[in-house]
């Protein structure tokens, strides 16, 4: 299956599952800290066993196919919604598996990485979407700090959208592959009937500006 093919049946399955959710009118906080006219619920497919496979065997087709230079054999999954994509991968690749969390627990071992730490692996950090892609470099200097190599990461959802994600994750040597973005799954909902104009232009408008559009609905919430 091609990258386009791959990023089409994504946005659709995502689509038909109800994972993309709007409130222009009460915007979402994202995790990066903007505001934003929708939410990307990727958490939703794993209720989805059909949808679930579909999107971890495309998520390998990828690790294969962009992948082989790099050659990972470590999955990491990222807490709390990376850990299923990044075990169901594991699994079906006969790979070793951990998971990052954000930062120490507050008891026990106090430990960043669950699971085996394997210094002699080049791992992969899978999560479930990446929004301006702050809390992927988060995860990885949190895997590096363990002498673990991970340049590389792969999530279901990129939001694509914020200038400044690319240069940031190249200064930190990270390269974070996707099955789909932002512009497939306006492209799809464009084709439907079942969304409303002004929803449409509202997320153009944020697709277009992001941080504009936060700001403006900030300023708005103040007055």
């Amino acid at each position: 299956m091609s990258k386009s093919e791959i990023s089409k049946v994504t946005a659709k399955i995502l689509i038909d599952i109800g994972a993309i959710n709007f409130s222009p009118q009460s915007p979402f906080k994202l995790s990066s800290g903007f505001l934003s006219p929708s939410y990307i619920d990727c958490r939703k497919i794993i209720a989805y066993p059909s949808a679930f496979k579909i999107i971890t065997d495309m998520m390998i087709d990828i690790i294969n196919s962009d992948m082989i230079a790099q050659s990972p054999n470590y999955i990491i999954g990222g807490e709390t919604a990376g850990i299923p994509f990044a075990a169901a991968i594991a699994e079906k690749m006969g790979l070793p598996l951990s998971y990052v969390r954000k930062k120490p627990k507050a008891y026990g071992k106090s430990k960043l990485i669950e699971g085996e730490i394997l210094k002699d692996k080049n791992s992969l950090l899978v999560e479930d979407l990446m929004t301006d892609g702050k809390s992927k470099i988060n995860f990885v200097n949190n895997i590096r700090s363990h002498e673990i190599k991970c340049n590389l990461g792969i999530v279901v959802f990129n939001y694509n959208v914020f200038e400044y994600t690319d240069t940031m994750l190249r200064k930190n040597n990270i390269k974070v592959h996707y099955l789909t973005d932002w512009e497939e799954i306006y492209n799809q909902i464009c084709k439907m009937d079942k969304f409303c104009f002004d929803i449409l232009a509202e997320i153009r408008r944020f697709l277009d500006d992001p941080v504009a559009w936060s700001d403006n609905k900030n300023q708005f919430n103040d007055v």
